[in-house]
Protein backbone atom coordinates (compact mmCIF):
# COMPACT_ATOMS: atom_id res chain seq x y z
CA UNK A 1 0.00 0.00 0.00
CA UNK A 2 2.85 2.28 0.87
CA UNK A 3 4.45 1.57 -2.52
CA UNK A 4 1.22 2.50 -4.33
CA UNK A 5 0.99 5.81 -2.42
CA UNK A 6 4.56 6.76 -3.29
CA UNK A 7 3.92 6.00 -6.96
CA UNK A 8 0.87 8.27 -7.02
CA UNK A 9 2.90 11.07 -5.33
CA UNK A 10 5.72 10.85 -7.88
CA UNK A 11 3.22 10.88 -10.72
CA UNK A 12 1.57 14.05 -9.33
CA UNK A 13 4.90 15.88 -9.00
CA UNK A 14 5.82 14.97 -12.60
CA UNK A 15 2.45 16.18 -13.89
CA UNK A 16 2.78 19.47 -11.96
CA UNK A 17 6.24 20.13 -13.37
CA UNK A 18 5.03 19.46 -16.92
CA UNK A 19 2.05 21.79 -16.40
CA UNK A 20 4.34 24.56 -15.02
CA UNK A 21 6.58 24.27 -18.07
CA UNK A 22 3.57 24.92 -20.32
CA UNK A 23 2.55 28.12 -18.48
CA UNK A 24 3.64 31.52 -19.99
CA UNK A 25 6.88 32.96 -18.56
CA UNK A 26 6.84 36.20 -16.62
CA UNK A 27 10.49 37.01 -17.48
CA UNK A 28 10.84 40.20 -19.62
CA UNK A 29 12.48 40.31 -23.07
CA UNK A 30 16.29 40.50 -23.17
CA UNK A 31 17.66 44.06 -22.81
CA UNK A 32 19.71 45.08 -25.83
CA UNK A 33 22.27 47.92 -25.78
CA UNK A 34 21.20 51.13 -27.60
CA UNK A 35 22.26 51.44 -31.25
CA UNK A 36 25.55 53.29 -31.76
CA UNK A 37 25.32 56.99 -32.75
CA UNK A 38 25.78 57.69 -36.45
CA UNK A 39 29.30 58.75 -37.43
CA UNK A 40 29.82 62.49 -38.10
CA UNK A 41 28.74 63.51 -41.60
CA UNK A 42 31.19 66.41 -41.98
CA UNK A 43 34.48 65.22 -40.47
CA UNK A 44 37.28 64.77 -43.00
CA UNK A 45 39.14 66.36 -45.90
CA UNK A 46 37.52 68.02 -48.91
CA UNK A 47 38.45 69.84 -52.13
CA UNK A 48 36.35 72.04 -54.37
CA UNK A 49 35.90 74.85 -56.88
CA UNK A 50 34.43 78.32 -56.48
CA UNK A 51 33.32 81.27 -58.61
CA UNK A 52 31.78 84.66 -57.95
CA UNK A 53 32.43 88.37 -57.97
CA UNK A 54 34.60 90.92 -56.19
CA UNK A 55 34.60 94.70 -55.84
CA UNK A 56 36.89 97.19 -54.11
CA UNK A 57 36.09 99.16 -50.96
CA UNK A 58 38.74 101.82 -51.54
CA UNK A 59 38.87 103.34 -55.02
CA UNK A 60 41.18 106.33 -54.53
CA UNK A 61 44.84 107.00 -55.26
CA UNK A 62 46.61 109.91 -53.58
CA UNK A 63 49.54 111.70 -55.24
CA UNK A 64 51.69 114.12 -53.23
CA UNK A 65 54.21 116.20 -55.21
CA UNK A 66 56.80 118.68 -54.05
CA UNK A 67 59.68 120.69 -55.46
CA UNK A 68 63.05 119.40 -54.25
CA UNK A 69 65.16 121.71 -56.46
CA UNK A 70 64.27 125.08 -57.97
CA UNK A 71 67.01 126.87 -59.94
CA UNK A 72 66.44 130.35 -58.52
CA UNK A 73 69.76 131.63 -59.84
CA UNK A 74 69.09 130.74 -63.49
CA UNK A 75 65.41 131.62 -63.67
CA UNK A 76 63.42 134.82 -63.80
CA UNK A 77 60.97 135.57 -61.04
CA UNK A 78 58.17 134.15 -63.17
CA UNK A 79 60.30 131.14 -64.12
CA UNK A 80 60.90 130.34 -60.46
CA UNK A 81 57.20 129.57 -60.03
CA UNK A 82 57.21 126.77 -62.62
CA UNK A 83 58.34 124.00 -60.23
CA UNK A 84 55.99 124.80 -57.32
CA UNK A 85 53.05 125.34 -59.68
CA UNK A 86 53.78 122.00 -61.39
CA UNK A 87 53.91 120.27 -58.00
CA UNK A 88 50.51 121.67 -57.10
CA UNK A 89 49.05 120.70 -60.49
CA UNK A 90 50.16 117.07 -60.09
CA UNK A 91 49.00 116.61 -56.47
CA UNK A 92 45.57 115.37 -55.48
CA UNK A 93 43.25 112.44 -54.89
CA UNK A 94 42.11 110.51 -57.96
CA UNK A 95 38.96 108.42 -57.72
CA UNK A 96 38.13 105.48 -59.98
CA UNK A 97 35.38 102.88 -60.23
CA UNK A 98 34.82 100.08 -57.75
CA UNK A 99 36.99 97.59 -59.65
CA UNK A 100 34.32 94.90 -59.85
CA UNK A 101 35.39 91.70 -61.56
CA UNK A 102 34.91 87.94 -61.89
CA UNK A 103 36.71 85.68 -59.45
CA UNK A 104 37.24 81.93 -59.70
CA UNK A 105 39.50 79.25 -58.24
CA UNK A 106 39.66 76.32 -55.85
CA UNK A 107 39.85 75.38 -52.19
CA UNK A 108 41.02 72.56 -49.94
CA UNK A 109 40.18 72.02 -46.30
CA UNK A 110 39.50 69.81 -43.31
CA UNK A 111 36.44 69.68 -41.02
CA UNK A 112 36.02 68.22 -37.57
CA UNK A 113 32.47 67.78 -36.27
CA UNK A 114 32.04 67.65 -32.48
CA UNK A 115 29.16 67.61 -30.00
CA UNK A 116 26.99 66.56 -32.96
CA UNK A 117 26.02 70.13 -33.94
CA UNK A 118 29.35 71.98 -34.01
CA UNK A 119 32.16 72.09 -36.52
CA UNK A 120 35.68 73.49 -36.58
CA UNK A 121 37.96 73.44 -39.59
CA UNK A 122 40.61 75.07 -41.72
CA UNK A 123 40.45 76.03 -45.39
CA UNK A 124 42.94 77.39 -47.93
CA UNK A 125 42.00 78.79 -51.34
CA UNK A 126 43.37 80.78 -54.27
CA UNK A 127 41.49 82.60 -57.03
CA UNK A 128 42.31 84.54 -60.16
CA UNK A 129 40.54 87.85 -60.75
CA UNK A 130 39.47 89.14 -64.17
CA UNK A 131 38.28 92.65 -64.94
CA UNK A 132 39.24 94.31 -61.64
CA UNK A 133 41.51 96.99 -63.14
CA UNK A 134 40.68 100.57 -62.05
CA UNK A 135 41.84 103.64 -63.98
CA UNK A 136 41.50 107.27 -62.94
CA UNK A 137 42.53 110.44 -64.79
CA UNK A 138 42.79 114.04 -63.69
CA UNK A 139 43.77 117.39 -65.19
CA UNK A 140 45.40 120.05 -63.07
CA UNK A 141 45.63 123.75 -63.95
CA UNK A 142 47.46 126.20 -61.68
CA UNK A 143 47.75 129.95 -62.11
CA UNK A 144 51.42 130.86 -61.65
CA UNK A 145 50.38 134.13 -60.05
CA UNK A 146 49.95 132.05 -56.86
CA UNK A 147 53.74 131.70 -56.67
CA UNK A 148 55.13 134.80 -58.51
CA UNK A 149 54.37 138.41 -59.18
CA UNK A 150 52.52 137.68 -62.42
CA UNK A 151 49.01 138.95 -63.10
CA UNK A 152 46.23 136.47 -62.43
CA UNK A 153 44.76 134.60 -65.37
CA UNK A 154 47.79 134.96 -67.69
CA UNK A 155 50.48 132.31 -66.96
CA UNK A 156 49.39 128.73 -66.20
CA UNK A 157 50.90 125.31 -65.56
CA UNK A 158 48.80 122.36 -66.66
CA UNK A 159 49.25 118.66 -65.95
CA UNK A 160 47.49 115.40 -66.88
CA UNK A 161 47.73 112.40 -64.51
CA UNK A 162 46.61 108.81 -64.96
CA UNK A 163 46.71 106.07 -62.32
CA UNK A 164 45.83 102.40 -62.68
CA UNK A 165 45.42 99.82 -59.91
CA UNK A 166 44.67 96.12 -60.14
CA UNK A 167 44.54 92.87 -58.14
CA UNK A 168 45.59 89.88 -60.24
CA UNK A 169 44.85 87.09 -57.75
CA UNK A 170 43.87 86.61 -54.13
CA UNK A 171 44.10 83.70 -51.71
CA UNK A 172 43.26 82.99 -48.08
CA UNK A 173 44.13 80.60 -45.26
CA UNK A 174 41.24 80.66 -42.80
CA UNK A 175 39.80 78.96 -39.78
CA UNK A 176 36.10 78.03 -39.80
CA UNK A 177 33.71 77.66 -36.87
CA UNK A 178 30.18 76.51 -37.56
CA UNK A 179 26.87 75.28 -36.20
CA UNK A 180 24.70 72.63 -37.84
CA UNK A 181 21.14 73.89 -38.06
CA UNK A 182 20.28 70.43 -39.40
CA UNK A 183 22.59 67.44 -39.89
CA UNK A 184 23.21 68.60 -43.47
CA UNK A 185 22.99 72.43 -43.20
CA UNK A 186 26.01 74.31 -41.82
CA UNK A 187 26.13 77.98 -40.80
CA UNK A 188 29.69 79.22 -40.24
CA UNK A 189 31.96 82.17 -39.61
CA UNK A 190 35.48 82.32 -40.98
CA UNK A 191 38.61 84.47 -40.77
CA UNK A 192 42.36 84.46 -41.13
CA UNK A 193 45.17 85.45 -43.49
CA UNK A 194 44.72 86.91 -46.98
CA UNK A 195 47.30 87.49 -49.70
CA UNK A 196 47.15 88.88 -53.22
CA UNK A 197 49.14 90.11 -56.19
CA UNK A 198 48.64 93.88 -56.58
CA UNK A 199 49.87 96.43 -59.12
CA UNK A 200 49.69 100.21 -59.34
CA UNK A 201 50.94 102.55 -62.08
CA UNK A 202 51.09 106.33 -62.48
CA UNK A 203 51.90 108.55 -65.47
CA UNK A 204 52.19 112.36 -65.39
CA UNK A 205 52.82 114.92 -68.17
CA UNK A 206 52.65 118.70 -67.99
CA UNK A 207 53.85 122.04 -69.26
CA UNK A 208 53.43 125.81 -69.04
CA UNK A 209 51.44 128.26 -71.15
CA UNK A 210 52.61 130.64 -72.28
CA UNK A 211 56.10 129.18 -72.23
CA UNK A 212 58.64 131.21 -70.26
CA UNK A 213 61.75 129.38 -71.43
CA UNK A 214 61.58 125.91 -69.76
CA UNK A 215 60.69 122.56 -71.29
CA UNK A 216 57.65 120.41 -70.50
CA UNK A 217 57.94 117.70 -67.84
CA UNK A 218 56.87 114.05 -67.53
CA UNK A 219 57.29 111.14 -65.13
CA UNK A 220 55.92 107.72 -64.25
CA UNK A 221 56.16 104.97 -61.69
CA UNK A 222 54.95 101.47 -60.92
CA UNK A 223 54.51 99.06 -58.01
CA UNK A 224 53.96 95.29 -58.20
CA UNK A 225 54.16 92.84 -55.32
CA UNK A 226 52.36 90.18 -53.29
CA UNK A 227 50.68 91.78 -50.30
CA UNK A 228 49.65 89.98 -47.09
CA UNK A 229 46.70 91.06 -44.95
CA UNK A 230 43.59 89.62 -43.30
CA UNK A 231 40.10 88.45 -44.17
CA UNK A 232 36.83 87.66 -42.36
CA UNK A 233 33.33 86.60 -43.36
CA UNK A 234 30.75 83.86 -43.18
CA UNK A 235 28.54 81.56 -45.18
CA UNK A 236 26.18 78.64 -45.42
CA UNK A 237 26.99 75.13 -46.72
CA UNK A 238 24.58 72.32 -47.61
CA UNK A 239 25.59 68.66 -47.71
CA UNK A 240 23.14 67.65 -50.43
CA UNK A 241 24.69 64.22 -51.14
CA UNK A 242 26.79 61.93 -48.92
CA UNK A 243 30.08 63.26 -50.33
CA UNK A 244 29.00 66.53 -51.96
CA UNK A 245 28.22 69.97 -50.58
CA UNK A 246 27.44 73.40 -52.01
CA UNK A 247 28.20 76.71 -50.28
CA UNK A 248 27.62 80.44 -50.60
CA UNK A 249 29.90 82.81 -48.68
CA UNK A 250 30.98 86.43 -48.25
CA UNK A 251 34.51 87.59 -47.40
CA UNK A 252 35.95 91.00 -46.66
CA UNK A 253 39.70 91.34 -47.29
CA UNK A 254 42.27 94.03 -46.53
CA UNK A 255 45.77 93.89 -48.06
CA UNK A 256 46.81 97.25 -46.63
CA UNK A 257 48.09 100.48 -48.16
CA UNK A 258 50.78 100.61 -50.83
CA UNK A 259 53.06 103.66 -51.00
CA UNK A 260 55.74 104.14 -53.65
CA UNK A 261 57.64 106.92 -55.42
CA UNK A 262 57.42 107.86 -59.07
CA UNK A 263 60.55 109.00 -60.86
CA UNK A 264 61.35 112.71 -60.30
CA UNK A 265 59.98 115.05 -62.96
CA UNK A 266 62.59 117.38 -64.43
CA UNK A 267 62.38 120.48 -66.61
CA UNK A 268 65.39 122.22 -68.25
CA UNK A 269 65.87 125.60 -69.84
CA UNK A 270 65.08 125.37 -73.56
CA UNK A 271 68.18 124.85 -75.68
CA UNK A 272 70.45 124.18 -72.70
CA UNK A 273 71.18 121.48 -70.13
CA UNK A 274 70.43 123.81 -67.24
CA UNK A 275 67.82 122.36 -64.89
CA UNK A 276 64.83 124.56 -64.13
CA UNK A 277 63.31 122.38 -61.39
CA UNK A 278 63.13 118.83 -60.02
CA UNK A 279 59.87 117.62 -58.46
CA UNK A 280 59.34 114.45 -56.39
CA UNK A 281 56.10 112.43 -56.46
CA UNK A 282 54.74 109.92 -53.92
CA UNK A 283 51.79 107.65 -54.72
CA UNK A 284 49.57 105.92 -52.12
CA UNK A 285 46.60 103.57 -52.56
CA UNK A 286 44.81 100.96 -50.46
CA UNK A 287 43.78 97.47 -51.59
CA UNK A 288 40.72 96.17 -49.77
CA UNK A 289 37.37 94.86 -50.90
CA UNK A 290 34.61 92.28 -50.90
CA UNK A 291 34.10 88.78 -52.31
CA UNK A 292 30.80 86.99 -52.83
CA UNK A 293 31.08 83.49 -54.28
CA UNK A 294 29.51 80.07 -54.56
CA UNK A 295 31.42 76.82 -54.23
CA UNK A 296 31.12 73.06 -54.71
CA UNK A 297 33.04 70.63 -52.47
CA UNK A 298 33.76 66.90 -52.62
CA UNK A 299 34.27 65.30 -49.20
CA UNK A 300 36.72 62.37 -49.05
CA UNK A 301 36.03 61.69 -45.36
CA UNK A 302 39.72 60.87 -44.89
CA UNK A 303 40.51 61.39 -41.26
CA UNK A 304 36.93 60.70 -40.19
CA UNK A 305 36.59 58.25 -37.26
CA UNK A 306 35.51 54.71 -38.24
CA UNK A 307 31.86 53.84 -37.57
CA UNK A 308 31.13 52.27 -34.17
CA UNK A 309 30.13 48.59 -34.40
CA UNK A 310 27.88 47.37 -31.60
CA UNK A 311 28.84 44.19 -29.80
CA UNK A 312 26.26 41.98 -28.14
Amino acid sequence: MKKIALSFAALAVSAGAALAADLPSRKGPPILPPPPPPPPLWTGFYVGLNAGGTWANSNTTTIASGTIFNNVAALSVLGQSYGPAAALATSGVLSSGNGGGFIGGGQIGYNHQFYNNFLVGIEADIQGIAGSSQTARSAGLVDRALFAGAPFGVNFVSAATQVTRNIDYIGTVRGRLGWLATPTLLLYGTGGLAYGGVTSNVAIVGGEAPNTGSTDFATGGAFSDTRVGWTAGGGVEWLFWPNWSAKVEYLYYDLGTVTYSAAPSVSVLTGTNTISFVNAHQVSTRFNGNIVRAGLNYHFNWGAPPPVVAKY
